[in-house]
């Protein structure tokens, strides 16, 4: 069963995005969101736990452009509608409160 996580909160004042890891399986996905787009600073911590879980990864486009951050080659930015439609795509949509 996969799982489209959804994480909104920024990485450097919350662990939610490290719990989130800990629990993705190979099928998961996780969408960044509000703050938690701030896990795609580069070189930081977030950004490669993020890459090394090999999981898929998506921004809210939205988000990432209201933050000025640059997308790694590896994530997919998303539009609401994209949103919508990748929670269909996935068994469950976990989002992380």
């Amino acid at each position: 069963m996969s799982t489209l996580h959804v994480v909104s909160h920024s990485p450097f004042t919350d662990s939610r995005l490290d719990s989130c890891l800990r629990l993705c399986g190979a099928q998961d996905a996780i969408l960044l969101c509000g703050d938690g787009a701030y896990a795609l600073q580069p070189a930081s911590a977030p950004c490669q736990a993020l890459q090394a879980k090999g999981v898929k990864v998506f921004v809210l486009a939205e988000d990432r452009q209201a933050r000025s951050l640059a997308v790694p080659a590896w994530v997919a930015s998303v539009d609401y509608p994209a949103f919508v439609q990748l929670s269909i795509d996935y068994d469950k949509v976990n989002t992380w409160l």
